[in-house]
């Protein structure tokens, strides 16, 4: 494993901790703002800004400040908030069943920390080991993939047959300079290469969108400048207009009655959930060669994702989770401090009231994030795939695991009852852990000792 620039514990020095966080800001920031705008009833995406920030402080005090990953809004509960919306008599209902979801799903995370805490994490390598982890880390990345092509050429959702090619050079600038910097720079820019290939293929859409205005042509236009004049100044934070909700229930009855959509709308989700903190915790681990499954413990990092969670919806309306988009980050710019972590959530809480800054932020055009995101996703995608260097591929049951998950996550296996939707990587997951344990049925000991020594290699690995 390639040495780390700044490891866990390490304090990069304090002027270029601010530049780090940032990048890490950038990463995060596409996804974390996109769950607002997409729920819409007037969500605001500098709260849900915030939300993160203040969710991501709370998973380092539970995890004491060992693992190095921000949280940001979760796309596993779009469906749920839509729901809460949907059973809602008023919008202001609908902000409340927001929050009252939060606490039930991060209630979820609670208890099953509790089992863990009590059981111990033998029995997840059991179910979940490398032939089933790895692949399923790299589904995380390659679920992505249609998303970043798509921002890449352009946003249209026919990417591969109607593309703007402007869209598609600014993209492509950001993606080559964030290459470029990351195997050939000096040590400090090699650790920003997502800053530098950002604002490369900003500048590069800039110059396009000044010869669109000069030309009156739309499809120059990137960048929409006229962004600023609508800008909220103030983070519209969930809980107010949830507080408001509670005056609109008739009677008790219908209280009851829509705490009952909520539940069966988020909690199924936080059980998915569940299976993607670990694979999540597992991919980091590799990253940072420490096993975070058992310090800080799965007990602290679910406890810090749940309450995480809560606290960031309380705020921001979207419960959070960890981002593979971070993870991603840290394993590309080898810098592994928990500083900057911590750093990047006091900046997302100080930026959300700074209406201008997040203004610019979000005139990024989607194919110049699309074009720093191939690197993002692929690398997230490459280290599931190096989990499973060592498995056995020749032998049917270790294929037949792989083969399952890959397949169903790549083909998009999305599974929904009624309001409750499995995400293609859940489903990949379950499936894959059925599989494994359908293909070792009536496995004797003998037969089990090439796995529990890739088990251990692949733990031995961590700890150096």
């Amino acid at each position: 494993m390639e040495k780390l620039l700044y490891d866990v514990k390490d304090r990069p020095p304090y002027h270029r901790i601010i530049i780090f966080a940032f990048q890490q800001l950038l990463a995060i920031l596409a996804a974390t703002i996109a769950v607002p705008a997409i729920v819409g009833h007037g969500m605001s995406q500098s709260a849900a800004l915030f939300g993160a920030g203040v969710g991501t402080l709370v998973y380092l005090l539970f995890t004491r400040f060992k693992s190095p990953v921000f949280l940001g809004s979760s796309f596993a509960f779009l469906g749920s908030m839509a729901a809460a919306f949907a059973g809602a008599v008023t919008v202001e209902v609908g902000y409340l069943g927001l929050i009252m979801g939060a606490v039930l799903a991060g209630l979820v995370y609670v208890i099953i920390a509790l089992i863990v805490k009590k059981a111990g994490t033998n029995w997840i390598n059991k179910i979940m080991p490398a032939v089933v982890i790895g692949p399923t880390v790299a589904i995380i990345g390659l679920s992505l993939a249609g998303n970043a092509v798509g921002d890449l050429m352009g946003g249209h959702p026919e990417a591969f047959t109607t593309f703007n090619y402007v869209s598609l050079v600014c993209g492509l600038v950001a993606m080559f300079i964030t290459i470029v910097v990351s195997i050939f720079a000096k040590k400090f820019l090699k650790a920003i290469p997502f800053i530098i290939g950002i604002v490369a293929g900003y500048l590069v859409a800039c110059i396009f969108t000044g010869i669109g205005a000069l030309a009156d042509n739309q499809e120059l236009k990137l960048i929409n400048f006229e962004l600023f004049k609508n800008m909220s100044w103030l983070p519209d934070f969930t809980f107010i207009k949830a507080f408001a909700g509670f005056k609109d229930f008739a009677n008790a009855g219908e209280f009851f009655s829509f705490f009952g959509t909520v539940a069966v709308a988020y909690i199924p989700v936080a059980f998915v959930c569940f299976a993607e903190h670990i694979a999540d915790h597992k991919n980091l681990s590799t990253v940072i060669g420490h096993d975070l499954l058992e310090d800080p413990g799965l007990s602290n990092t679910l406890l810090g994702d749940g309450i995480g969670s809560i606290a960031g919806a309380f705020f921001g309306g979207c419960p959070n989770t960890t981002y593979g988009e971070s993870v991603g980050c840290v394993a590309i710019s080898k810098n592994a401090s928990v500083i900057t972590i911590l750093c990047t959530s006091l900046l997302c809480i100080i930026l959300a009231f700074v209406a201008p800054f997040v203004t610019l932020l979000a005139t990024i055009p989607a194919c110049v994030m699309g074009g720093v995101c191939i690197v993002l996703y692929g690398f997230i995608a490459v280290s599931g795939l190096k989990m499973i260097k060592d498995v056995d591929l020749g032998d049917n049951r270790n294929l037949f695991v792989v083969s399952v998950i890959l397949i169903c996550g790549v083909g998009g296996m999305v599974v929904s009852f009624g309001k409750v939707t499995i995400t293609e990587v859940a489903s990949a997951l379950i499936l894959g852990i059925i599989t494994n344990l359908i293909c070792n049925i009536g496995r004797n000991k003998d037969n089990d000792k090439p796995n529990e020594a890739l088990e251990e290699k692949t733990n031995k690995e961590i700890e150096e």
